[in-house]
């Protein structure tokens, strides 16, 4: 099976680049960027070799997993274009649920629970199932953003600081293209509800009746410090709040999230 836009995501106009193998379809998208493609376009593989995801940690997809990488270049100020991941993220969401809606009807069995992590993660069961890592570079007096979405389809990495899962250790068995069709079509969507960043409000609000951990203990690594408090909102501009024993709401542009007191801290 080939990979393929969905028929919303033709309707709109994206364009698609599709590997057998490569390094980064991040890379790709940016390099492509670089060279005038203005797109928008999707840049997709089930095998990357040499991908990045967030803190420039390996981000590897061996065959059957999903690589796609979106390219949308726009004129927004960056603190703006960080919040199109939470987007990213709803939209990963609801392919997800459709996928597998789809995969229980014809396996008789149930389906996995899907959250989205604080900033750009999707659990499943409360195992990372999909990250999400965003770039961006000025194209003249525009911003080129790409927006990186790995998802383990066949199989999950393991030693990571939150613990990984596959769709097919979940019993979802689909295949990468089936995923990239229906994440293609509802990106349309959430990227239009988004519509540059005026739409972060609504966004914001699908994306806190998704959240995982809302209202509940986190510990937030932070460079060389921990913050630990309850997960109380984002806010406005993306940032996660945390409500602190002493009662203040510190808010947290940039970190990793164990769910819990400090003590999970680096656990797993």
């Amino acid at each position: 099976m080939a990979f393929a836009l969905g028929p919303r995501a033709s309707s709109a106009g994206y364009k698609l680049a599709a590997f057998e193998r490569t390094g980064s379809t991040n890379s790709e998208a940016i390099e492509r960027a670089r060279a005038g493609e203005r797109g928008p376009m999707w840049f997709v593989t089930s095998e990357q070799t040499a991908g990045r995801g967030r803190r420039q940690r390996p981000w590897i997809a061996p065959r059957g997993n999903l690589a796609a990488s979106v390219l949308e270049v726009l004129d927004v100020a960056p603190a703006v274009a960080a919040t199109i991941g939470f987007a990213a993220g709803l939209a990963e969401e609801a392919a997800l649920e459709k996928v597998s809606l789809e995969a229980a009807l014809r396996l008789g069995e149930g389906r996995p629970r899907y959250a989205l992590k604080w900033p750009n993660d999707v659990l499943a069961n409360g195992k990372k199932l999909v990250g999400i890592g965003l770039e961006a570079e000025a194209v003249g007096d525009r911003l080129a953003i790409v927006v990186g979405i790995g998802t383990n389809v066949v199989a999950a990495p393991e030693g990571t600081p939150t613990p990984a899962v596959s769709l097919a250790a979940l019993g979802v068995h689909i295949s990468a293209e089936e995923l990239f069709s229906a994440l293609s079509d509802a990106w349309v969507e959430f990227r239009g509800i988004w519509d540059n960043g005026s739409g972060f409000a609504e966004i914001r609000k699908l994306w806190l009746e998704r959240a995982a951990g809302l209202g509940e203990k986190v510990a937030i690594q932070t460079g060389t410090m921990t913050l630990e408090g309850i997960f109380d909102t984002i806010d406005d501009t993306g940032c996660l709040i945390v409500r602190t024993a002493e009662g203040r709401r510190v808010p947290v542009a940039a970190g990793e999230v164990f769910f819990g007191p400090v003590r999970s801290v680096g656990a797993a």
